[in-house]
């Protein structure tokens, strides 16, 4: 009728209250780096500008994603419903304290690479988008740690890859192309295993949202569950292909070697990093029953993904290749943790994933100084380095302790927490494993350190006779732009490694959240989860 009015319960579909101000920082982080990165390519020519602006904007992001955590751990999860719709109906972003911690590494880390790109990367790079992709690779990123629905995490997932083949072949040269190719096509491949595992887990239980499926997941009977089996060993090999983990992690050490060195330093330092993340979300949140029955799969990759990565950069003479094999070493690790899945097995897990995001990073920073040093990157081209700044080889070896897992430094730790977590659950082999990849990490970076700092020169040199290297590079780092954030990264692991207890702490919390999951629950849907 004309004059009549139907009043319409709005609160079981919508959001009706207003927003609180602190929790718009639940979606700061991507919309910083959204527009910084729009401004960035649209004032793209001017290259002096460029490192400028790219600069406030990631410390725009680093402060927000700071402000995140900080209001995670005092109010606990917190949800944010796009567009006022309701989960399961509306996306959600739900942020724990595992997604806010790896936010706000991520963040310094690009925030880092962004001031060490002010002096390697030249105007030609700058031109042609490394701030602008920078800034929307960490939009992706962070939007990857943050979303609360399965096809939101793919949807991120799109956009930092879109990103990093951007970075990847910027500089245009033939090797650069080749790399590309190799990284685009197991990517490609993975993203498609993703989507088709996607699909299937909505044709089972009719939404994508996170913890809508963890609710439902304990509901279905066995009829369903060589289904949930098949959508598992999709995810896990999707994820796989994304984080390098042994038998498809052939491209890594393919091509992140043949981008500018901060690139291979913000790829190695976060991108694998982002596929853990996911196998953790989907495995030990969402499916955890699919974990029992996949776990001695998981943990037979994770032991030959760590024998892989050591043993390979022990047969590594290019640095850059040799620090490629090292990221996958450190992917075994991580996944070590997810196999045996406990509280202090998936705590390690996380703390192994900060630490590596940092000394990964760190080290590729440090193969950049050494090459503008050295004039090379292969080992047999490199020595003395030592002479040449006995600060710098200081801080190698600080960075080559920590990535080979011993104190007192970030990597000892979470290291400790995985071998006592593998032996506790009688996984003796998992632990045996984690500690012989140690140990061959360590070899290998004792090789490097002997070959590039201690020894008097190239191969060829007189043993103990000093050369003047041609390089020509080290007039290039003037400045504090590559030492500031080398320094940086390497204080944050010694912080770690000597104060590890706020880091252990954070990380305990973040597992706890994703393996007694009441808290995210209730934060998306109420009292009722």
């Amino acid at each position: 009728m004309a004059g009549s009015s139907v009043s319409v319960d709005l609160t079981q579909a919508m959001v009706t209250a207003p927003v609180a101000a602190a929790d718009w920082l639940i979606v700061a982080p991507s919309l910083i780096t959204m527009l910084g990165g729009s401004l960035c390519l649209m004032l793209r020519k001017n290259t002096q500008l460029q490192p400028k602006l790219g600069i406030v904007f990631l410390v725009l992001l680093v402060l927000s994603s700071a402000g995140l955590l900080v209001h995670v751990l005092n109010h606990g999860v917190i949800t944010m419903a796009m567009g006022g719709w309701l989960p399961p109906f509306g996306i959600a972003f739900t942020v724990d304290p595992l997604g806010a911690t790896l936010t706000l590494v991520g963040s310094i880390v690009a925030l880092c690479a962004g001031i060490y790109g002010v002096v390697t990367v030249d105007g030609t790079g700058r031109r042609y988008g490394f701030y602008p992709f920078l800034l929307l690779l960490m939009t992706g990123v962070c939007g990857a740690f943050l979303t609360g629905d399965v096809f939101n995490l793919y949807v991120w997932f799109e956009v930092l890859l879109i990103s990093s083949y951007g970075m990847l072949i910027l500089g245009n040269d033939r090797i650069q192309l080749d790399g590309a190719v190799k990284y685009g096509v197991l990517n490609l491949v993975g993203t498609n295993l993703f989507l088709i595992a996607t699909g299937l887990l909505y044709g089972i239980f009719g939404t994508l949202n996170m913890a809508d499926i963890a609710m439902k997941v304990s509901e279905l009977g066995n009829p369903a569950s060589g289904t949930i089996a098949t959508v598992a060993a999709l995810y896990f090999l999707a994820f796989a292909m994304k984080a390098a983990a042994f038998p498809v992690n052939f491209w890594l050490p393919a091509s992140y070697h043949t981008p500018n060195i901060v690139i291979s330093a913000v790829f190695a330092g976060l991108l694998t990093k982002v596929g853990v993340y996911a196998l953790i979300r989907i495995f030990v949140l969402i499916l955890p029953e699919s974990l029992d029955y996949m776990a001695d799969v998981i943990g037979l990759v994770a032991i030959l993904t760590l024998l892989t990565g050591a043993l390979g950069a022990l047969a590594q003479s290019e640095l850059r290749r040799l620090l490629g094999y090292l990221v996958i070493a450190g992917i075994g690790s991580m996944l070590a943790g997810v196999a045996i899945g406990s509280n202090l097995a998936i705590s390690g897990a996380i703390f192994y994933a900060v630490h590596s995001i940092i000394v990964m990073t760190a080290l590729y920073m440090a193969a950049g100084v050494m090459f503008y040093m050295g004039g090379s990157y292969d080992l047999r081209r490199l020595g003395g380095l030592y002479q040449r700044s006995a600060g710098f080889a200081g801080l190698f070896l600080v960075l080559a302790f920590a990535v080979s897992g011993l104190p007192p430094f970030s990597g000892f730790w979470p290291k400790v927490m995985l071998v006592e977590a593998a032996f506790g659950d009688g996984r003796a082999w998992l632990g045996a494993a984690i500690l012989v990849s140690g140990f061959l990490t360590t070899l290998a970076m004792g090789r490097v350190w002997i070959y590039a700092f201690w020894r008097g020169g190239p191969e060829g040199t007189p043993d103990g006779t000093g050369v003047a290297v041609s390089g020509g590079g080290a007039a290039q780092l003037g400045g504090a732009a590559p030492w500031l954030p080398m320094f940086v990264l390497t204080a944050l692991i010694v912080y770690f490694g000597l104060q590890p207890e706020w880091m252990m702490n954070l990380s305990i919390e973040g597992a706890g959240g994703v393996l007694e999951p009441r808290g995210y629950l209730q934060s998306v849907f109420g009292e009722q989860g």
